[in-house]
């Protein structure tokens, strides 16, 4: 992009509150278009549901969606030498003792929070999500037997899982690479644990020529043969879709993870629901 645009570009890592505090400051800052957020969904989709306080904008009106531009798989991944072999036999623990399953993620709100609540509805069991900050430490505890597995971007796990010290169990789109993990629609059942997608975002009021040309400098090196060739040993795929299909995209995650929500709270509040302390 910054041989297109003929300007240099500095990435300006932002942590925190899940990705708002990135997101904020791109919202807040000029609109003069110097300013551009890359973020993946969780702070633009999820975040917004479960904190609110943080998270109080809308990224389809504060911001302008430029395009998407990648996406990782999300994958359920245990010990390698462990007791579980395939999805049956890690389930099957959820349903004989309801919260004794542990899977981690890379953090509260996660991709990886969500996709074990949703592993808990589709299946009807009760499985707790142990929250880590990050994803390494995830990982540092799965394969030290801490914790019965972990959800999180493939690119986080592959290497270990070449490596055999990790073994796929779930996917949440298909990756050539690891085409033997199936997905959950493989498995027979409705929906799939929820993947990463990856952005890029202007402050709203930019001007539309602005946009225009960043828009066309991101589109030309989404689509460069040689990036997608040092991406995909990392898990992550080139895809890209426009700013009104990247509106789309976020709409519908969002609707999907608030019902998604809603229904374990109505599952949760319900008497008996939970185990006995």
């Amino acid at each position: 992009m910054s041989k297109s645009l003929g300007v240099p570009m500095t990435v300006v890592n932002r942590p925190g509150a899940g990705g708002s505090i990135g997101t904020q400051s791109v919202i807040r800052a000029p609109k003069d278009g110097y300013n551009i957020l890359f973020a993946q969904n969780s702070p633009l989709t999820i975040r917004r549901l479960i904190d609110p306080a943080n998270a109080s904008y809308d990224p389809t009106k504060d911001l302008i969606p430029i395009g998407l531009t990648t996406r990782s798989p999300s994958i359920l991944v245990v010990r390698g030498d462990g007791k579980f072999k395939n999805m049956q036999e890690l389930l099957g623990l959820a349903r004989q003792n309801p919260n004794t399953l542990r899977i981690g993620n890379a953090g509260p709100g996660s991709v990886g929070d969500i996709s074990v609540q949703l592993l808990s509805e589709l299946t009807g069991t009760e499985i707790t999500s142990v929250n880590y900050k990050g994803a390494a430490p995830a990982v540092t505890d799965l394969i030290g037997g801490h914790i019965d597995a972990i959800i999180l971007a493939l690119g986080a796990v592959s290497s270990h899982i070449k490596s055999g010290v990790l073994k796929g169990l779930a996917i949440s789109s298909k990756f050539p690479e690891f085409s033997d993990v199936p997905t959950l629609g493989e498995l027979g059942y409705k929906s799939e644990i929820q993947g990463v997608w990856f952005g890029f975002f202007m402050p709203a009021g930019t001007p539309t020529e602005i946009t225009a040309l960043v828009a066309k400098a991101l589109e030309k090196s989404v689509k460069e043969p040689a990036i997608a060739a040092r991406l995909q040993p990392m898990g992550i795929v080139q895809e890209w879709s426009d700013g009104a299909a990247l509106t789309k995209e976020i709409n519908k995650e969002y609707l999907q993870v608030k019902a998604l929500l809603e229904k374990t709270k109505a599952r949760l509040d319900k008497p008996g629901s939970h185990p006995s302390l």
